[in-house]
């Protein structure tokens, strides 16, 4: 019988409300979101598991557009990431826009919002962000920014050689946020268990890895999405044959207030 399933259900996905959480591809639905036409969206991570940002994902069609200015809200900030083509995407961030291919991204700060639309009418898929921004107590503000990974060289992650970052935002202490691109060689880690105030929010789209998440060890795979909580303990390994690599999100910049 069409679309009955051969055997049992399965779903890796884990929820773990306030502390971390892994949400694989079999169990994701469509979500309808205002403002965003043939456009398939999937919504990540929201408040609603303990996250304080808001990550969708989604196939683009022949026709996508936004309809209505995504993050556009004064405490707003905004980002858009083309993951897949041969899509591209005329991508407007106030009065600059500039078409994305394969790899390409684009930044709002707060109150702006982005717009977009299929240029060419090709299939691709997208990655949508959004957060409340905190201002800088001196006053610096974020402005837009245009970019795309392909043409950011790969640093090591803390002097490590076998495990490489990409910053995608300024490292200025204007942001309060940066997206990186992180990719581990067979068989590298990470050279502590991490625990930080910092939240992440990050999309594998290469390899295999062993994640631990507070006290469990996950195996993780491409397209895996896993949002760590604050004071999550994190780490990883490689475990593939290939490299491990995932676009995440960071707060960074500012104090915490009381």
């Amino acid at each position: 019988m069409p679309g009955y399933p051969a055997g049992l259900l399965r779903n890796r996905s884990v929820v773990k409300h306030g502390n971390y959480a892994v949400i694989t591809p079999e169990g994701r639905v469509i979500n309808t979101v205002p403002g965003l036409t043939d456009c398939k969206m999937t919504i990540l991570a929201t408040p609603k598991m303990g996250a304080s940002f808001i990550q969708l994902i989604g196939t683009l069609g022949p026709n996508a557009k936004s309809t209505i200015t995504y993050g556009a809200k004064a405490h707003e900030e905004s980002f858009i990431y083309l993951l897949e083509g041969p899509a591209e995407l005329k991508v407007k961030v106030g009065d600059k826009s500039e078409v994305l291919k394969q790899g390409g991204y684009a930044y709002a700060p707060p109150g702006v919002g982005i717009d977009f639309e299929n240029a060419n009418h090709k299939e691709g898929r997208i990655l949508l962000y959004k957060q409340r921004y905190v201002p800088h107590p001196g006053g610096l503000a974020p402005y837009a920014v245009f970019g795309n990974v392909n043409t950011i060289q790969w640093a090591d992650y803390d002097g490590m050689a076998n495990v490489h970052i990409k910053d995608l935002l300024p490292v200025e202490e204007a942001f309060d946020m940066n997206m990186h691109i992180l990719s581990f060689d067979p068989g590298a880690s990470h050279n502590i268990i991490e625990t930080h105030v910092q939240e992440h929010g990050a999309y594998v789209y290469e390899g295999q890895g062993c994640y631990l998440l507070d006290e469990d060890w996950y195996l993780i795979q491409e397209e895996d999405f896993i949002w760590f909580g604050p004071y999550c303990k994190q780490a990883s390994y490689a475990v593939g044959r290939g490299p491990f690599s995932y676009i995440y999100s960071k707060d960074c910049n500012r104090d915490v207030e009381i």
